[in-house]
C-alpha cells in the first residue's frame, strides 16, 4: 500500500504536470485556430482549457484528502477524490454535449466554410502527441496509488486524444477531399463516444460515494481467509467499503463460548491477520465475536456466506 504522504506527492506532482502540459498545448491551439481561421482547432483548444482547470481541481484535492480526521469527518477526507472524480465525469459530459451540439449545428449550417491555415495541421499533430503522453503518465501514476481521480482525468485526455484525431480527419477531408461536413460527421461520433465515457465515470464514482466496492470477489477472499482460521467459525454480518484507495471491513464470526476472553480476543485478530494477507490495501478491520450457535435476528447490511455462493 503506498504510505499517504507518498500518495498526496505523486497526486499533486502529476497534477502540476497535466496543469503545465495542458496550458502550453491550450495556448497553442487557440492561438493557431484564431490565426489560421480554424474552428475545429479552436474548440479543441477551448477543450484544453478545460484540462487546466480539472487539473488545479486535482491539485486542491490531493491536499484535502490527506487532512487528518476531524470531530467532523471521523473517517478522514480520502472520499474529496470521490467527489472530485464526479466533478470531472461532469467536465466531461459537458465537454462531449458542447461538441455535440456545435457538430450537428455545422451538419446543418448553409454557411460557407473557408480553407484554414496549414498551421491547423501542424499544431493538431503536436496535441495528439503532447496529449497521448500526458494519458499515458496519468494512467500509470494512476494504478500505482490507485487513483481514481486521476485514472478518470486519464480517460479525459484519451478522448481529448481522439478528439485530437477527429479534428485532424476533418482538416484532411476539407484540404484533400473538400467535404468539410465530414469534419462535423466525424465530431458527432466522437461526441457521443466522449458522453459515454463521462456516464461510466459518473456511474463508477458511485461505488465509494454509496459504500460499495469496485472487486465483489473481497467478499470471496473474506470467508476463505477466516476459515482458515482455528476457532473462527460462521462469518456473517460482513460490510466493506472503500474510503479512497483502502478497504474497510466490518464482520461478526462465531467462537466457543465457553472459551475466555483473552482466547476469544486471540481468534478475532487471527482473523484480521488472515483477512489482511488475502486482501491488499486494508486500513481496518473490526471483527465482532459472538458465541458459537447464536440466533441471530434478520440483518438488514451485510453479507454471509449463502449470498455468494
Amino acid at each position: 500500500m503506498t504510505p499517504p504522504e507518498s500518495r498526496e506527492k505523486i497526486l499533486i506532482r502529476t497534477s502540476w504536470i497535466s496543469t503545465i502540459g495542458n496550458s502550453i498545448l491550450s495556448i497553442a491551439k487557440i492561438v493557431i485556430g484564431l490565426v489560421a481561421g480554424s474552428l475545429a482547432v479552436l474548440g479543441d483548444g477551448i477543450d484544453s482549457a478545460t484540462d487546466v482547470i480539472i487539473s488545479i481541481v486535482m491539485i486542491f484535492t490531493a491536499k484535502i484528502i490527506n487532512k487528518p480526521p476531524s470531530r467532523k469527518y471521523a473517517y478522514g477526507y480520502e472520499k474529496a477524490e470521490s467527489i472530485a472524480t464526479k466533478i470531472l465525469s461532469l467536465v466531461i459530459f459537458y465537454a462531449g454535449a458542447q461538441m455535440l451540439i456545435s457538430s450537428i449545428q455545422r451538419i446543418f449550417s448553409t454557411e460557407p466554410r473557408e480553407l484554414p491555415g496549414m498551421l491547423a495541421l501542424y499544431v493538431t499533430v503536436f496535441s495528439i502527441v503532447g496529449k497521448w503522453g500526458l494519458a499515458w503518465y496519468q494512467i500509470k501514476q494512476g494504478k500505482k496509488i490507485n487513483s481514481s481521480m486521476l485514472i478518470a482525468n486519464a480517460k479525459n485526455m484519451q478522448n481529448d486524444v481522439i478528439i485530437s484525431i477527429s479534428v485532424l480527419l476533418g482538416l484532411f477531408f476539407t484540404f484533400i477531399l473538400h467535404l468539410p461536413i465530414l469534419d462535423a460527421i466525424t465530431g458527432l461520433v466522437i461526441s457521443g463516444f466522449i458522453i459515454k465515457t463521462s456516464i461510466s465515470i459518473f456511474m463508477e464514482s458511485n461505488i465509494e460515494l454509496m459504500d460499495g466496492v469496485k472487486d465483489e470477489t473481497i467478499y470471496e477472499k473474506i470467508f476463505e481467509a477466516v476459515e482458515r482460521v482455528p476457532g473462527a467459525h460462521n462469518p456473517h454480518r460482513v460490510r466493506s467499503r472503500q474510503i479512497g484507495s483502502m478497504y474497510m471491513i466490518a464482520l461478526d464470526i462465531e467462537v466457543d463460548g465457553e472459551i475466555t476472553l483473552n482466547e476469544a480476543h486471540e481468534i478475532a485478530d487471527a482473523v484480521e491477520c488472515s483477512i489482511k494477507e488475502y486482501v491488499e490495501n486494508v486500513y481496518d478491520i473490526v471483527v465482532h465475536v459472538e458465541p458459537e450457535g447464536k440466533c441471530h435476528a434478520i440483518e438488514k447490511f451485510g453479507i454471509d456466506k449463502k449470498m455468494i455462493e
